[in-house]
Formats: C-alpha cells, sequence, structure tokens
C-alpha cells in the first residue's frame, strides 16, 4: 500500500521527497491514465496554493483532457492557444507569473491567476502536458519549475 509523507526542508528538499513519492506510486504501473490520476492527486494535495493539477493528452491534433485535481476543465486545447498550447508546441515549460498577461490565455477557471505547464514528450513524440494553475499571483518559481519537470520526467518513465 501506497503511504503518503508530509514533505519537510526547504523547497528543493521537499520537491525531492515528492519525486520519491512519485516514482513508488508509478513503480511496476504502465497505464498512463492509473499514472496521470495518482500523479495528479498526490501533487495536489502535496503542494500548498494550487486550483488545478492534470494533464492533458494530445490525440494527434489537440490536446485533450485526462486525469486532474481541481473545478471541471476545459476538454479540448487546441496546440496555438493557452499556455498548455504553448507548452506541447514548443516543447519548453511555460511558467506564467500571470495568466492574464499572457496572450491568448484558455481561461478554465476565472480563479486561476499563474501556471505551470510542462511539456510531456517520449522517444521525441508529444504525449501530452501536465498542468498546474494557482489563484496566486507569481506561485511558481524556478525550484517549482524544476520540480515539477521531473515529476514530469517520472510519468513519461512510467509509461515503459
Amino acid at each position: 500500500m501506497f503511504t503518503t509523507h508530509s514533505l519537510s526542508g526547504d523547497k528543493a528538499e521537499q520537491y525531492a521527497q515528492l519525486a520519491r513519492q512519485a516514482q513508488a506510486l508509478v513503480a511496476g504501473e504502465h497505464d498512463r491514465i492509473a499514472n496521470a490520476a495518482n500523479l495528479s492527486a498526490l501533487v495536489y494535495h502535496a503542494l500548498p496554493r494550487l486550483n488545478w493539477v492534470g494533464f492533458y493528452f494530445f490525440d494527434g491534433h489537440e490536446l485533450v483532457v485526462g486525469p486532474f485535481q481541481g473545478l471541471p476543465a476545459c476538454i479540448r486545447i487546441p496546440l496555438d492557444k493557452g499556455v498548455c498550447g504553448a507548452a506541447a508546441r514548443s516543447g519548453d515549460t511555460q511558467r506564467v507569473p500571470d495568466v492574464n498577461a499572457f496572450d491568448g490565455h484558455v481561461a478554465c477557471d476565472s480563479a486561476s491567476r499563474s501556471e505551470l505547464v510542462v511539456p510531456l514528450f517520449r522517444n521525441d513524440a508529444l504525449v501530452g502536458v501536465f498542468d498546474l494553475d494557482s489563484p496566486d499571483l507569481d506561485r511558481f518559481d524556478v525550484t517549482d519549475q524544476r520540480g515539477l519537470e521531473e515529476l514530469a520526467r517520472i510519468y513519461v518513465r512510467s509509461l515503459g
């Protein structure tokens, strides 16, 4: 049985602990839906000041909502729209301190003020994105970005 542990130490140490928990959670499981669901729940409950954590999967044309924690979400996001589309299109993590200042932002939850989106690639093919929203402006810093990029790598490796 998987058991979560409270995070302690500075932010980098907390992300290292969270990564170990994520690795234990996906160990031996290769189903993309099951692992995305569990990782969304793990992160949503472990990190403060988040209002949405989840995955969007690329269906060959656009991003389609997958497992998440938070309020109901936009179902489909074109690659030329929003922070998720920018991450998928560019292949670069998008860390947006104020979503209202991001040209073309897709407002799925009007309470979201900042966002971090990590693109997910496997064998150079787009799988989707790992998306986190916060009701706070400038919620995510470079330490959050590095920690969440590591969680995204753990997820992609779990796909087998």
